[in-house]
């Protein structure tokens, strides 16, 4: 550990890349979550945790370093927090910053999960409430997401996909409003900058629930932040003889002491509806032919193929045999049932029990597929009682076990391990009686024989074409070709019809595809109401679906046409299913009501023009050389529904629809006042909303 952290500290300072030698970087890290679970270590931790703190000291950066939620960091080490709310935290020395180092945006993926997300609302409320209470330093986990390409992703069971439904996603697009509103609050507190960095805040209480923190300097310098922490009401409140409305769960940002530039409840951000539309790859064959055609296939043998296979006494634990080098071990072994050994006579059934430690096997009996098991994120561990049919004289079993992704995380995660460690026993023979087979020599394989032929690069000479393609197969590799999607919108490969495998594209691993796990059927909910604590179940979708079947591949992976598509396909699937996709706007949308703050860009116009603005509802399209070509729906007054679902209410403009069409089509953007002043008062004394969705071009 000290020399990789020493060799990465030299390169960085033969660059001159620290903050003190005028370089950009101002902090450095040293371990990781590792206060989570020190306890379990006892004493050796904290004799650990002084080492390393002293090492990384030695090391001369000059800038500080820190250590996440390490409750007892050594000085000079800053204490840090992650998590979805840091507000509360305190650093272990008043000499030291409150630094929050992950404000975790969404949460993974995992397969066999459904997928959960985190509303804007809440990041924004965490965000303003750290800052309100004296907080320092702030920094999202994940600002972008990304893709666990190949065999890198964690876990084990972590997704291919690491969206994270993080502010710009997997596939380098905004993600919005969260991406837009947390920009604005950006702005807001920005504009707070002088009074925060010159003193702490004063706390007071205007009510249950209710709080006021003041940045006040001798210099006139005044910023305040008004919080309303109820889970369900909002709330008005009197703060230096003013009246402000406080939505539950928001902070609203004062960077006057008087002014609202931003609620963290009220977004003025811009949504937009993503959707991927399928296209044609092959330009010479029909569109609705997709992958039909053009399809070779090579069979991966069951069992021991390889000459480098051996034997051992005994079940071995898989991670200390393959070194990670594959997912897959094979354990095979044969068996004599004895011609005067007969079967159960009352129609019991022979069953093959086997316990792993996981994360998945599949077990076949005399070349053919018998079963399989799967653990789960929760749990890794797999125990299956598979029956089976077996023969009088010689019987094969051959086990394939595999990983999905390494534990990276926890007390003594390095000793968890994986594979069929056993018992490995044949249950209902002659007279009811149980063999355990775990004692007995196995040979083992490591990795397939696909992975050694160099299957996934599609240059072997081994691929088999034909008028009838296998399909519904277990343990076999694919392969054909296409062109690239037109255009530049980001790509997707979509796994209809298959199993699990990983799969490839010209010789690149684009990940582990698993669209047979599929997420339970309960959960999930329409709607997240972003008020009260968030926690990673708390907001869920896909529920009873596949947890992921879109895999991204990047366009610079790709030529223009002749690209390579592999696969290897454990359980059976239909490779003609597949199809890609490429992923595109939808509709922009956006509901801005008569008392949302001003746009933040906006926030003290009224103090230079004496007069008061209206709220703005903006649109714009996000990409180059695009304009609104239609408004899907405009209604000002009360409408109903969320943004793609929108419906008019009674209390309804008339002048809406031509307002906004007048306003925005043809324009790559457009800004509209929300007030009576623009649409006329349908409904008088109700407070009214501006809803719109829009499509561009």
């Amino acid at each position: 550990m000290q020399i990789f952290t020493a060799k990465i500290v030299d390169m960085m300072k033969k660059e001159n890349l620290y903050a003190s030698q005028g370089g950009p970087i101002i902090l450095s890290q040293i371990e990781n979550e590792y206060g989570n679970i020190d306890s379990a270590y006892g004493s050796a931790a904290k004799s650990y945790i002084q080492w390393a703190a002293s090492m990384a000291t030695s090391l001369d950066t000059g800038v500080p370093w820190v250590m996440c939620q390490q409750a007892d960091a050594p000085d000079p080490m800053i204490n840090t927090c992650n998590g979805f709310y840091c507000d509360q935290f305190t650093p272990n020395s008043v000499k030291k910053p409150k630094m929050w180092t992950e404000n975790w945006t969404g949460w993974f993926l995992s397969f066999g999960g459904a997928a959960p997300y985190r509303p804007v609302e809440d990041i924004a409320f965490a965000v303003a409430r750290f800052f309100q209470l004296g907080g320092t330093f702030q920094n999202y986990y994940m600002y972008h997401g990304g893709t666990n390409f190949g065999r890198t992703t964690g876990g084990p069971f972590i997704a291919t996909s690491y969206d994270y439904d993080a502010p710009i996603d997997e596939y380098g697009l905004l993600r919005q409003p969260k991406w837009g509103h947390l920009k604005d609050l950006h702005k807001a507190i920005k504009l707070c900058e002088a009074a925060l960095i010159a003193t702490d805040p004063t706390i007071t209480s205007l009510g249950t629930n209710l709080e006021a923190s003041v940045y006040k300097t001798g210099t006139g310098s005044c910023a305040a932040f008004l919080a309303n922490v109820r889970t369900n009401s909002d709330a008005t409140v009197n703060f230096s003889g003013n009246s402000y409305h406080l939505p539950a769960w928001s902070v609203s940002i004062l960077p006057d002491c008087k002014n609202v530039a931003l609620n963290t409840a009220q977004i003025n951000s811009m949504a937009v509806m993503p959707r991927f539309m399928q296209q044609s790859l092959k330009n010479d064959i029909d569109s609705s032919d997709g992958f039909q055609s053009g399809w070779s296939w090579v069979d991966e043998p069951v069992g021991i193929s390889k000459n480098n296979a051996f034997t051992k006494l005994g079940l071995l634990e898989q991670i200390n045999v393959t070194a990670d080098k594959s997912d897959y071990l094979w354990y095979s072994l044969s068996t004599e049932i004895q011609g005067d050994e007969p079967f159960l006579e009352d129609g019991s059934q022979t069953v093959l029990h086997v316990e792993s430690l996981g994360h998945a096997l599949h077990a076949f009996i005399n070349g053919k597929l018998a079963g399989s098991g799967t653990g789960n994120s929760g749990n890794a561990k797999v125990t299956e009682d598979i029956p089976v049919t077996l023969i009088h004289g010689k019987n094969t079993i051959d086990l394939l076990s595999l990983t999905v992704g390494l534990q990276n995380y926890g007390a003594f995660y390095d000793k968890q391990g994986a594979g069929i460690t056993g018992p490995v026993k044949l249950k209902g023979l002659a007279n009811g009686t149980t063999v355990d087979l775990s004692s007995q020599q196995w040979t083992y394989q490591v990795g397939l024989q696909g992975e050694e032929l160099g299957l996934p690069s599609g240059s072997s000479s081994k691929w088999v074409s034909g008028s009838t393609l296998p399909k519904k197969q277990p343990l076999i590799w694919y392969k054909t070709t296409f062109d690239a999607p037109a255009g530049n919108d980001p790509v997707a490969l979509h796994f209809i019809g298959m199993g699990k495998g990983e799969a490839w594209v010209n010789g690149q691993s684009i990940g582990r595809y698993w669209p047979a796990y599929v997420s339970s059927n309960s959960g999930c909910t329409s709607s997240c109401d972003y008020r009260g604590p968030y926690n990673s179940n708390k907001c869920l979708k896909n529920c009873g679906k596949p947890s992921q079947q879109l895999y991204h591949v990047p366009r610079s992976w790709l030529k223009p046409s002749g690209n390579t598509l592999v696969l290897f396909e454990e359980i059976g699937g239909d490779p003609t299913q597949i199809s890609f996709a490429t992923k595109q706007v939808e509709s922009l949308c956006s509901r801005v009501s008569e008392y949302h703050p001003l746009p933040v860009d906006m926030w003290g116009s009224d103090l230079t023009t004496g007069r008061k603005s209206s709220p703005m509802l903006s649109l714009e399209c996000p990409f180059p050389n695009q304009v609104i070509s239609s408004i899907k729906f405009a209604s000002f007054g009360t409408p109903h529904g969320t943004c793609g679902s929108f419906s008019h209410s009674k209390c309804s403009s008339r002048m809406a629809l031509s307002i906004v069409q007048e306003a925005c089509i043809g324009s790559k953007s457009c800004s509209i006042g929300v007030s009576i002043d623009t649409f006329g008062d349908p409904c008088r004394g109700i407070a009214k909303s501006l809803a719109v969705e829009a499509s561009c071009t």
